[in-house]
């Protein structure tokens, strides 16, 4: 079986939703809740900061108007990437 070329860019766009305790994030057919608890560079940020969110590849997110970068990993398995140094 031939195999087919990847042609462009992928144009999927991440899915965001918010709430009074975080943000919703649709990526990659999977959806990830992000605390403001935990995420708290999201709570203070205007809708429209929030809502500018790019995926660089598939496995990297960016919110240019926060400087913010996360790694699809990281929300996978955020046991493994804590955020905050104890």
């Amino acid at each position: 079986m031939k195999k087919l070329k990847k042609l462009g860019k992928d144009i999927s766009k991440p899915e965001i939703h918010t709430s009074a305790h975080g943000v919703w994030l649709f990526v990659n057919e999977t959806e990830y809740f992000l605390s403001y608890k935990e995420y708290p560079w999201f709570q203070k940020a205007t809708l429209a900061q929030v809502y500018s969110v790019e995926l660089i590849s598939k496995e990297h997110l960016r919110w240019p108007d926060l400087d913010v970068d996360l790694e699809i990993e990281s929300l996978k398995h955020p046991e493994k990437y804590p955020l905050v140094y104890k």
